[in-house]
């Protein structure tokens, strides 16, 4: 058997014969337990029980936190092997479960929650495809769309703490699941379809299109609550809606540098570099020249909102512009390309979606100049901003209170638990 392939429960049942997913043992069971469940076989290869799962536009495995070691400094040598990393060579992560792309190097750690407002908490690990450094700097907004379907997957949630609601339009089931992010110490909530059973399951059928994912899928309604600030304290960390940034050679680029989920360096498209419609793989990642500004103009970013320059996942860098009309009408507010630990994102990442979203309604701000038609742009109440990306388009819902200060940011993803089983590392 490869060790790309998780080991399936059941692992050989002829598709007529196949149990159901919902009678399928559930492996996630040592809540109590202090020590990691690491399984080594009799040729010494080892095991650990996980999920594989879509999260919006990205993919990653998810462990119950206590089959990993307490010891953080432990987890490089199994979280980044399952991965398929390092890959310095190749970088496609061919050995893991990676595949070679910074949206599908990604770990999801996940616990029953202590907290008074959460039911899970969750630890967002990005992995480092040619170096296998592991990262939890960040929250990766894909990823958190599978949490709270992973979270009554793996029985985080007592029965009799699931809220759940009768949708009064559709009649279904919807659960509301609280998370609370390790990483930058927000809530998220989720909202997502579930069955009749007790306990409730997540249903992934559905009829709701997502840019950049095949097919149809059941909504999972994402609020983020209260995110600014959310590394740095300040939703505008130097108090300005654009800042000069100085490079070595002695030019100045304008930015905006915001922190609404995670820190963003927003720029103009361009850069007098290359028009909008140029900022593809092959003219960015392939210029090394090109690579290196922009990642010069991300250290700098980094640097001036208090950051860490040497931390490759935050803050990252967003070229912005305005939209092109369709016969006179605009069908998106703004357009967006987003770099990724130096890669042209497919997408954009999510939480970078929704910095983008808020920063539209900020006065001042790069995105907010670049933007056109946002109704109620820049005054309290809700507003919602559609933002053009590279697979398709992002709608970010933002609310305001009278004082300025951003209460939620909201969107819609669609999720799908892929395997259960163990993998190998």
């Amino acid at each position: 058997m490869s060790r790309r392939a998780l080991s399936l429960l059941p692992n050989s049942v002829p598709t007529s014969r196949r149990i159901p997913s919902t009678q399928l043992p559930i492996v996630f069971t040592r809540f109590s337990s202090s020590t990691p469940s690491i399984t080594i076989t009799n040729r010494g290869r080892r095991t650990l029980p996980a999920l594989f799962a879509r999260g919006g536009t990205s993919n990653g495995l998810i462990f119950h936190a206590a089959d990993l070691p307490r010891d953080r400094a432990l987890w490089r040598d199994i979280l980044a092997p399952a991965m398929g990393s390092p890959d310095p060579k190749h970088a496609r992560q061919l050995d893991g479960m990676g595949s070679g792309v910074s949206s599908t190097s990604k770990v999801c750690i996940l616990e029953r929650s202590e907290r008074e407002d959460a039911d899970v908490d969750f630890t967002f690990v990005q992995v480092g495809i040619t170096d296998g450094e592991l990262d939890w700097a960040g929250n990766c907004g894909n990823m958190s769309s599978v949490v709270g379907p992973a979270a009554l997957e793996m029985g985080f949630v007592p029965a009799e703490r699931v809220q759940v609601e009768r949708d009064e339009r559709t009649g279904e089931r919807v659960a509301r699941v609280r998370i609370w992010n390790t990483n930058t110490r927000k809530v998220v909530v989720a909202r997502f379809t579930v069955d009749e059973g007790m306990p409730p399951r997540f249903v992934p059928e559905g009829d709701y299109a997502m840019a950049g994912v095949p097919g149809t899928g059941s909504k999972v309604v994402l609020s983020f609550l209260k995110p600014g600030g959310a590394k740095t304290g300040r939703v505008l960390p130097t108090g300005n809606a654009i800042d000069r940034i100085r490079l070595s050679n002695g030019r100045e680029v304008e930015a905006s540098l915001v922190d609404v989920s995670n820190p963003g360096v927003f720029v103009r498209a361009g850069l007098d570099l290359l028009p909008f419609e140029k900022l593809t793989a092959a003219e960015v990642e392939q210029n090394e020249a090109t690579m290196n500004l922009l990642e010069e103009i991300r250290r700098e970013g980094a640097r001036m909102m208090g950051l860490d320059p040497d931390t490759p996942s935050i803050p990252k860098l967003v070229f912005v512009d305005s939209p092109i009309p369709s016969q006179g009408e605009y069908h998106h507010h703004l357009r967006c390309r987003a770099l990724s630990m130096r890669q042209l994102h497919k997408a954009v990442p999510l939480t970078l979606g929704l910095c983008l979203g808020a920063a539209a309604r900020i006065p001042g701000t790069i995105p907010f100049l670049a933007a056109q038609g946002v109704e109620n742009s820049s005054g309290p109440g809700s507003a919602t901003v559609r933002i053009a990306h590279a697979s398709g388009l992002l709608e970010v819902g933002t609310t305001i209170d009278e004082n300025g200060e951003l209460l939620s940011a909201d969107l819609i993803r669609t999720c799908r638990i892929l395997m259960k089983g163990e993998v190998y590392y």
